[in-house]
């Protein structure tokens, strides 16, 4: 059992949680709980770290059967937990590589993602976007990191299972996906068309903007069409991850 925090497993899990730049250069991200560790793909997983309270319940022995793990005391689990309650199981997942051809399903839907900042909006649009069927995810660099431990939480396993991709050009990507065919439309507040006008049986992807800024000019301009979320009272627009939301599942209502 590990006991101390110097110990070099410990720090590199503490290391793991905090810095991109580790994330990076290892491959690797950590993910935690008992839902994420049900939910890895076995040939992601790399390793897994258990609390001393974790093994006294039967039913999670019971979940361990065949797996090999570490087991840590509950003061050094709390440490490299990034939990306030910590479940008492980690894993150690090696990251997913995909294509740009993985995002495209059989008929794309598309999410195009600028510079979200928040890890809550991002990773519940990998869940939202899940649930919705949207082949795959687009986003740029100064998007929040995917591999952070606040996205990967709120992705409750979507992380696993949604294609994704992080681009340094977006503009150009944008260029390449509208010469394949694509229609992108833009979430902005100078869309006049309603957003559940368009034909969306159609391949099709959604560029949704910074929390803050909205859509650089640059990239709106990208856009087929600029559509509008109809708002009542005093509201001017909505929070990302509900517009993308919206969005993702009025494509999911025509599919239907």
């Amino acid at each position: 059992m590990i006991t101390s925090s110097s110990n070099p497993q410990v720090k590199n899990l503490i290391n793991l949680n905090k810095k991109a730049k580790a994330r990076k250069e290892q491959g690797l991200f950590v993910v935690e709980g008992k839902k994420m560790f049900e939910e890895l793909p076995p040939e992601m997983l790399e390793q897994v770290y258990v609390s001393e309270s974790f093994l006294a319940e039967e039913e999670n022995v019971n979940m361990l059967l065949g797996v090999s793990y570490e087991l840590l005391s509950d003061s050094v689990f709390k440490q490299v937990s990034d939990t306030k309650t910590p479940q008492g199981i980690l894993c150690l997942a090696r990251k997913r590589e995909y294509r740009m051809e993985d995002l495209f399903g059989k008929t794309p839907h598309l999410l195009v993602l600028e510079s979200i900042q928040d890890p809550g909006n991002l990773g519940t649009m990998f869940r939202t976007g899940e649930g919705a069927g949207v082949t795959g995810i687009i986003m740029n660099r100064t998007t929040a990191d995917v591999y952070n431990p606040k996205v990967v939480r709120s992705t409750m396993g979507s992380i696993y299972r949604v294609p994704f991709l992080v681009v340094s050009d977006l503009k150009q990507t944008l260029s390449e996906i509208k010469a394949g065919g694509i229609s992108l439309y833009a979430a902005h507040l100078k869309g006049r068309i309603s957003y559940d006008e368009p034909d969306y049986t159609l391949p099709c992807g959604f560029l949704i903007g910074n929390e803050g800024n909205g859509l650089s000019d640059e990239t709106a301009a990208l856009a087929d069409a600029y559509i509008r979320i109809p708002m009542e009272g005093r509201v001017e627009s909505l929070n990302a991850a509900i517009a993308a939301t919206l969005l993702m599942y009025e494509v999911n209502r025509q599919r239907r």
